[in-house]
């Protein structure tokens, strides 16, 4: 049941009250902004990363207390900036419950939440051998931190042996000016630095420094978990990696103004279909900075205005396609945001005054001259798009061209309202739609031989924009999902051939209507 307002703020207060009372929580007047500066790359897009903006400002100086203040919100979406000084680790780290978290021992937990601020102040913040899990979470910002030594096997361990990881239908997230490292690579226990995989999109790394690690990071964890992307890099420091700088398994890379020091096997590995816009960076010392690597399942890039300073590479072969020497580029890969990228001659110092925690959160103007960070331009603080600003996918920011296969194919699902058919799916009538019979349900387009799809365009009636809410794409041959999100419009994904495919509509506000469930191969 529903509990009035008045009695879940009083509840709220309480947790608050006793962990402020257990010691490392302090509770400050709400603030106007979340954190220095504004987000940059792909966090910008897919309605923008604004954290905990406008929320709440809560001192925590414990891993309980981060906790404890995210369960202690109204609810699990309620804007909160939580301000971190000391040292968290495992002895101050511990489960809180609540109905607005879903916390856990041994790891600083951000799952099933949204709108939230983590950011180092004071004499600095520092993750010892605990790391941050973000999981089925989205507007997430985290300044301004360390985390390192963080394992995976040993003792203690946490997170999978991740610094950050992200998984499962993550969305909008901004790490920036952190300190990310490791002591060895997975022999001594440590796996990755930075680590996106099961639907995670929208993210930026900017300002950091990863190193001493044997992984960098990598945005899909197999060959076939290709429906995360959409990620910025840029003025970030990789320094003695031996490989994952980043790893990208399908979807878009954009690396700008980052210098790479000492990468020891191999650097920027695009695989599985995966397009990486790679340009003004600087590489020094390293070997193999860009290609793809141990695999035969090619990726692509854009490589334009790099600095190659001591770069060796290792000679092509079946698992091994470096792109060096001449990085001569093998896709082009267009941009949605606006940036300025410095010219990399300059960026091993701009990198060096500004990347990094403790730092004072400076920032490149995009003309080799480093300057305090600019305010923040107010924003939304829901990342979740509107019926008119739908989610593209990982493969292509683009709206989808060509024919629309739905018309002739056929169409089937499940049960659907009076008045409504299935053929008003693919019958190109916006005046026509299909109905479930409740407010959740599921509509397929069907061929009589395999085609290959890459986008769908879902458009719901007059009348009835904005009442689709969550949603998954499948391909029913094979019981996958293709792609997952929220509200109707343009879905994207990596082109797949099948006989049937089906979208679900998990949740919805009301009565949804679909005029047309179009699908596209380009």
């Amino acid at each position: 049941m529903r509990q009035p307002v008045t009695r879940r703020l009083q509840a709220a207060l309480a947790t608050l009250a006793l962990a402020a009372a257990a010691g490392g929580i302090v509770l400050t007047a709400p603030e106007a902004s979340a954190a220095a500066g504004s987000a940059t790359g792909y966090a910008t897009q897919n309605g923008g990363t604004t954290g905990g903006a406008g929320g709440q400002t809560v001192r925590a100086t414990t891993g309980t207390a981060i906790h404890a203040a995210l369960c202690g919100r109204a609810a699990a979406g309620t804007p909160i900036v939580i301000e971190v000084e000391g040292t968290i680790n495992h002895g101050n780290t511990s489960k809180v419950s609540g109905s607005s978290c879903n916390t856990a021992d041994g790891v600083i937990e951000l799952k099933q939440i949204s709108n939230v601020t983590i950011v180092g102040v004071g004499g600095g913040a520092v993750f010892d051998q605990i790391g941050i899990h973000i999981r089925e979470s989205s507007n997430i910002i985290i300044q301004n931190v360390t985390v390192k030594n963080v394992k995976k096997s040993g003792s203690p361990t946490s997170n999978g042996g991740d610094a950050i990881g992200m998984e499962s239908g993550v969305r909008n997230v901004w790490v920036d000016h952190t300190t990310l490292e490791a002591s060895g690579g997975e022999s001594e226990g440590y796996d990755g630095l930075f680590d996106m995989k099961a639907d995670t999109r929208y993210v930026t790394l900017s300002y950091s420094i990863l190193r001493n690690s044997g992984r960098g990071g990598l945005v899909g964890s197999s060959e076939s978990d290709v429906s995360n992307g959409f990620v910025t890099y840029h003025h970030n420091l990789y320094e003695n990696i031996d490989s994952r700088a980043p790893l990208l398994r399908g979807g878009v890379g954009h690396m700008f103004n980052n210098h790479y020091v000492r990468i020891n096997s191999s650097g920027i590995n695009s695989r599985a279909g995966a397009r990486a816009k790679v340009e003004n960076n600087y590489f020094e010392d390293s070997k193999d900075v860009l290609g793809t690597f141990y695999t035969d399942a090619a990726g692509y890039w854009q490589a334009d205005g790099n600095t190659l300073d001591n770069v060796t590479w290792s000679s092509p072969g079946e698992d091994n396609n470096p792109a060096g020497p001449s990085m001569e580029s093998t896709t082009t890969v267009s941009i949605p945001y606006a940036y300025s990228a410095d010219a990399a001659g300059c960026v091993p110092d701009v990198v060096s005054r500004t990347a990094g925690a403790g730092k004072g959160l400076k920032v490149s103007d995009g003309n080799c001259t480093v300057q305090p960070p600019t305010e923040p331009t107010p924003g939304p603080t829901d990342p979740t798009p509107g019926p008119t600003d739908p989610t593209p996918g990982p493969t292509d920011p683009t709206p989808p061209g060509g024919t629309n296969l739905s018309i002739g194919a056929g169409s089937d699902g499940s049960s659907k309202a009076s008045g409504t058919s299935f053929g008003h799916l693919r019958d190109g009538d916006l005046t026509t739609y299909w109905s479930p019979a409740g407010s959740t349900g599921h509509a397929s387009i069907k061929w009589d031989s395999a085609t290959a799809v890459s986008s769908v365009v879902i458009r719901e009636a007059a009348g009835s924009a904005g009442t689709i809410g969550a949603w998954r794409l499948r391909d029913a041959d094979a019981g996958t999902v293709l792609a997952s999100g929220d509200g109707a419009g343009t879905i994207s994904f990596p082109r797949t051939t099948l006989r049937k495919i089906t979208f679900e509509i998990v949740g919805s506000t009301g009565s949804p209507r679909i005029a047309e469930f179009e699908t596209y191969a380009d």
